[in-house]
């Protein structure tokens, strides 16, 4: 590990009764950055930004489940600014089924989302300055993403892997078998120390859960 300062920040905003993680990132240096996944409680969110006094340059998505997108067009309302991802498998969650899957679970009504840019394995996303590379983790959904920075030792992942547990796959679209080769194939070689912020729950290491993970172990 480096003694280096890290170059990145984060702030996460728990949003909707799912307690989903909207993580706003940011490079400390330009103080620019994304929020990723901003299911809802948009107020929350928009404080946050606020309290940090970042510049948002765009929104990321890592899958197109309800907590997670369901915010995004209110936030686009307050910052226009392009929405990438997730990889396009996940579309037919994002449009009309979007805003019905709000009023199932009993959140505000969410409008379909369309995203200018949608992510595939080796796509590179901007996060203030610093590259994060794309990799597709399919199984909790079909289009899930992650959004790794190798040289910082950071990975945004979604549903895809939590502490402790993996994403659940009896959704639309959810296939345990995948999700479990998507973890062992695109995640865990990563390195045992990278950490990641994951879509509900704390943080965790790839080495901690490659170790103690009981859907991994």
């Amino acid at each position: 590990m480096s003694d280096k300062e890290p170059r990145l920040s984060a702030v996460i905003v728990p949003v909707t009764p799912f307690e989903q993680n909207c993580t706003v990132l940011f490079a400390r240096e330009t103080m620019r950055g994304v929020v990723i996944d901003p299911g809802g409680d948009v107020p929350a969110i928009l404080e946050a930004i606020a309290q940090v006094g970042i510049t948002v340059e765009r929104i990321l998505l890592t899958h197109g489940h309800v907590d997670h997108v369901a915010g995004v067009a209110d936030l686009l309302d307050a910052l226009p600014v392009p929405v990438e991802g997730p990889h396009h498998e996940d579309a037919f969650m994002m449009g009309e089924l979007l805003t019905q899957m709000s009023r199932n679970f009993g959140l505000p009504p969410a409008r379909p989302v369309s995203p200018d840019r949608w992510l595939d394995e080796g796509d590179v996303v901007d996060v203030g300055g610093i590259p994060f590379s794309v990799r597709r983790v399919p199984g909790h959904s079909p289009g899930s993403v992650a959004f790794v920075s190798e040289a910082d030792r950071l990975a945004i992942v979604g549903d895809a892997l939590f502490a402790g547990s993996i994403g659940r796959t009896d959704l639309p679209g959810g296939d345990h078998d995948l999700l479990i080769a998507s973890i062992k194939e695109k995640l865990l070689p990563l390195g045992d120390d990278v950490a990641f912020v994951c879509g509900h729950g704390p943080m965790s290491t790839m080495g901690h859960e490659r170790t103690t993970n009981p859907f991994l172990v």
